[in-house]
């Protein structure tokens, strides 16, 4: 009888041992930290990422907290690819193509010249083989890249002076990231990337002559149109998706419904910061137009866009002969949009040109 009541005993104390310690796992609090390239008040970016993170916090019950650092607490707005992959930050949120310097196979997850438009991009992220790829690129870096909010087509870049061949490119100076840049720096162009809260006192002071920052909803609280009036379409980012990244060993220690929980914010975030910046661009036009008249809307003459789009087509294939991974993503972005534009036009574009 003591030998049952004692086995007894020792089962009961394991049952309950074993329910304190789920218990305690359900309710540890996880706190992490993300960084962002972005300042605290460059909306919707940053909003982003903060939307993200009351989700988060709602949907966990408290369970995973994090806290958004901007550039100007972390004092690094380009260095949140190292930082995430270092372990310094568990999360990050910026764009894959200010890393092409450190891996050139991240650089197509933003968005290429001449390339998908957000719906498009998106249907490939989700439904093309995108995502996979995407954490192929990052894998070797121990590090997971999820989509992380797009601006849809951004505008060619604000210009001091007009252009009107490609001989008026050459020489100039303009802050212009990603693949665009190395066209740009094809055609004769002097290219730097300069972080956000330096542009307006660059293109004042002379230092760039050009420059493309997002379109009217972001670019109107930058006054980059004081300096230089001539406001050309785009070209270069038809569909520029931002991205989270997240430490990989942090995400793995994580229960799989915090983890579950965490994929799904970013999701929702993502694609309400696309719909806040159409709004932001529509309303922001809609006062720019009638207030700096000053303002010319001009599209790239054929002989520019033609050189722009042979500039790329060279540089496309220069790349891909260098990097097999990249010509994987790079081969299923064509070969995605080709099928994709078919509807597009279809769709929206005929739609547009029946209507306008």
């Amino acid at each position: 009888m003591l030998k049952k009541t004692a086995k007894l005993l020792v089962t009961s104390s394991l049952i309950l041992g074993i329910a304190a310690t789920a218990s305690s796992a359900a309710d540890r609090v996880y706190k992490w930290k993300l960084a962002t390239t972005w300042g605290p008040t460059l909306s919707p970016f940053i909003d982003a990422p903060q939307n993200m993170s009351k989700m988060v916090e709602e949907m966990s019950d408290g369970r995973l907290q994090i806290r958004v650092d901007a550039s100007n607490k972390h004092k690094s707005a380009l260095g949140i690819f190292d930082m995430v992959k270092g372990g310094q930050y568990d999360m990050g949120h910026s764009a894959s193509y200010y890393w092409k310097g450190k891996d050139i196979n991240t650089l197509p997850f933003t968005t290429m010249p001449f390339g998908m438009t957000t719906n498009e991009q998106y249907a490939w992220f989700y439904y093309g083989g995108g995502m996979e790829l995407m954490q192929k690129a990052y894998k070797k870096h121990k590090v997971l890249s999820f989509p992380g909010g797009n601006t849809g087509n951004q505008m060619g870049g604000w210009f001091r002076k007009e252009i009107n061949s490609v001989a008026d490119l050459e020489g100039l100076k303009m802050r212009i990231p990603g693949f665009a840049g190395e066209v740009m720096a094809k055609l004769g162009l002097t290219v730097t990337n300069i972080a956000s809260g330096e542009l307006y006192t660059a293109l004042e002071r002379g230092t760039i002559d050009a420059l493309e920052w997002v379109g009217p909803g972001m670019d109107i609280n930058m006054g980059f149109h004081k300096i230089a009036p001539f406001y050309y379409t785009g070209w270069h980012e038809p569909a520029t998706e931002l991205q989270f990244l997240v430490n990989e060993r942090k995400f793995n220690k994580l229960p799989k419904d915090l983890q579950q929980i965490l994929v799904t914010a970013m999701r929702v975030s993502a694609y309400d910061m696309y719909i806040q910046n159409y709004h932001m661009s529509a309303n922001a036009w809609d006062k720019m137009g009638a207030e700096y008249p000053n303002i010319k809307v001009k599209t790239f003459p054929k002989e520019v866009m033609d050189a722009m789009k042979k500039a790329n087509d060279e540089l496309l294939v220069e790349m891909k002969a260098k990097n097999p991974l990249l010509k994987e993503v790079l081969d299923s972005q064509a070969e995605y949009q080709r099928k994709a534009r078919k509807w597009t036009e279809m769709s929206d574009y005929l739609f547009l040109k029946d209507n306008l």
